[in-house]
């Protein structure tokens, strides 16, 4: 047993100097999977507005809505990420891509 903890920390060690890419990849990808739904409620919510308002929420929602999400939420997950002990960080990076491969499997979204 100690042997393959000592294995899954060398390699979640060894993902530590890209911390800051596999939090932007994991935020980048959530949002991937879950824009259609909020595009879609978004379009419910404005189908009665006018051209421009539907698409300046559009534009704000999908640019600036998702860009500020990537560009604060990634730096928090990141530092959560390396607070963590190298091989349940390891463990957890890999669980939420499959996670998040499952989901987009299932929602035929891939």
């Amino acid at each position: 047993m100690n042997q393959i903890i000592a294995f899954l920390s060398k390699i979640g060690a060894m993902l530590h100097p890209w911390m800051s890419e596999i939090a932007t990849a994991l935020v980048a990808c959530t949002i991937v999977i879950f824009a259609t739904d909020i595009n879609r409620a978004l379009r419910r919510s404005l189908s009665g507005s006018g051209f421009i308002i539907r698409t300046s929420a559009f534009v704000l929602v999908n640019a600036f809505g998702y860009g500020l999400a990537i560009v604060s939420v990634s730096p928090w997950l990141a530092s959560q990420l390396r607070g963590m002990p190298s091989q349940w960080m390891l463990l957890v990076v890999i669980g939420v891509f499959i996670g998040i491969g499952a989901w987009a499997q299932r929602n035929r979204q891939v």
